[in-house]
């Protein structure tokens, strides 16, 4: 009997049974799936290899001390500038063009690029390079995500190729692109090769050599093993000649709830209108609406965090153990969220969970705000970043599972650049916050105490996040009540 759509996305009542190990087995015996992942693995190796071997290239050919100091910085700078510029745009990209051919262009934009880069070995070319690196990266990254729907076969897939993602990025690329840096660059010191061998700084060429193979490889793989992300999206529950379900666009089919949203893109519509359109479908569809609203609180509430980690552990008086022991309870809980949500979203719709996990997140900051101990500020951060973590992997489901085909490289494209915006903006400003509002002695209880500028500003940002997530719930509640009594 044939599987129809599940208000949700939570899948039928046999599959809220399976493990999330199940789950992500499911996904990765989906052959145009388990190809993208791969190709996500060797783009996410490239990534963090490239990033590591740029840094330290520049570290070597500054000509200065100040060179030296702001060499990863600057490098870091340069990466992250082209997705503040540029994401909005790569969104009318993934939506406009095909996406498999934005891809592969990119790749091998990317590996020109870095090869070139090698070659000139230059402290200016470096910085200028990297910068093109990352507008073409700033491209592939919606095509991708806005393609991922597409090879998956039902609406609860998709949180656990979210997962699958997350853990290929920030776990397995950064091994493998970090394992590699160690041992490309330590081969002279081992194999005792002389310097008038390899020449200036040789190895750490070799190694941006082969972040560009990466590259390549991605491109060619793209080019000849995944015609599915060219392909039009089948319908849900379509079956092929074998009589299995044919992967394609697994959205749940969120309609606006005025007129004013967009309309699906047509093949012929100019990006101006594609612009417009986008603007009309967030102002349209209050899933999507609360979703950003959600997103920009949670994300402004971590970029307080951030920003202020370090002087708060120092004002817990454990010195910088305890800025580890803080650094290593957000990740704790980050890993817990990613893991814990999809248990989570069998008994709770995505839009629910979403906004309970901003609203958590907000409440765990304000106990960190108020907390007297680093025994409080623990487990306090631990859950913090649990509910920061599930938001995000439910953010990603719900614009998998939720947003139109048409439209999903923009949605996509608007998400990633407000988390990079917000985010930064955040940690920029929340040191000079912290910086104004100084130390104040406070009597509370007839006891005096010594607060620091950290503490109200997390507290603010806990409380901000806290409104954020009830803002979210109520607007995606809304849309989703109005699209299930919906003709």
């Amino acid at each position: 009997m044939d599987e129809g759509p599940v208000a949700g996305g939570t899948g039928t009542s046999e599959q809220q049974h399976t493990s999330s190990l199940a789950s992500a087995r499911e996904v990765l015996a989906l052959r145009a799936f388990r190809r993208l992942w791969i190709v996500t693995g060797l783009c996410s190796s490239g990534d963090w290899l490239a990033l590591s071997g740029l840094a330290a290239l520049a570290s070597t050919l500054a000509t200065s001390a100040a060179g030296v100091n702001f060499a990863f910085s600057s490098v870091l700078f340069a990466n992250l500038l082209p997705g503040l510029l540029f994401a909005p745009i790569a969104g009318l990209v993934a939506d406009r063009f095909d996406r498999r051919t934005v891809m592969a262009v990119a790749d091998v934009a990317r590996c020109a690029l870095l090869l070139s880069i090698a070659v000139v070995n230059t402290y200016w070319w470096i910085l200028v390079g990297g910068f093109l690196i990352q507008v073409a990266t700033t491209m592939w990254i919606p095509s991708k995500d806005a393609a991922l729907p597409r090879l998956l076969r039902r609406p609860d897939q998709v949180a656990p190729a979210a997962q699958l993602g997350l853990a290929m990025t920030y776990g397995v690329a950064i091994a493998v692109g970090g394992g590699l840096f160690t041992l490309i660059t330590g081969a002279g010191t081992v194999f005792d090769i002389p310097a008038d061998v390899i020449g200036m700084n040789g190895l750490t060429r070799l190694a941006i050599v082969v972040a560009a193979l990466f590259y390549l490889a991605s491109a060619v793989s793209i080019a000849t093993a995944l015609p599915e992300l060219s392909r039009p999206a089948a319908p849900l529950g379509a079956r092929g000649a074998d009589g299995e379900r044919e992967p394609g666009d697994v959205s749940l089919g969120v309609t606006p709830s005025s007129g004013t949203a967009g309309s699906p893109t047509g093949p012929g519509q100019g990006l101006g209108a594609m612009l417009r359109d986008s603007v009309g479908y967030v102002r349209g569809t209050p899933v999507v609406r609360g979703l950003l609203v959600g997103m920009m609180g949670a994300l402004a509430a971590g970029g307080v965090v951030v920003g202020s980690a370090q002087p708060y552990a120092l004002s817990l008086l454990g010195g910088q153990a305890a800025w580890g022991l803080l650094l290593l309870a957000t990740f704790l809980g980050l890993a817990i969220g990613l893991l814990g949500a999809p248990r989570l979203a069998r008994r709770l719709s995505h839009e629910r969970l979403f906004g309970l996990a901003v609203v958590c997140a907000g409440g765990a900051l304000v106990l960190v705000a108020l907390s007297p101990h680093l025994a409080v500020s623990l487990p306090a951060v631990v859950a913090a970043g649990a509910s920061a973590g599930s938001a995000f992997l439910t953010g990603v489901t719900i614009i998998g599972a939720s947003v139109e085909d048409s439209m999903r490289g923009r949605v996509n494209a608007l998400y990633q650049s407000m988390l990079k915006v917000v985010l930064g903006c955040s940690v920029v400003l929340t040191p000079v916050l912290v910086t104004l509002i100084g130390q104040r002695p406070v009597t509370l209880w007839g006891g005096h105490f010594l607060i620091d500028g950290t503490r109200p500003v997390i507290l603010c940002g806990g409380l901000l996040a806290a409104a954020a997530g009830l803002v979210a719930y109520r607007q995606m509640r809304g849309g989703t009540d109005q699209s299930e009594t919906a003709p």
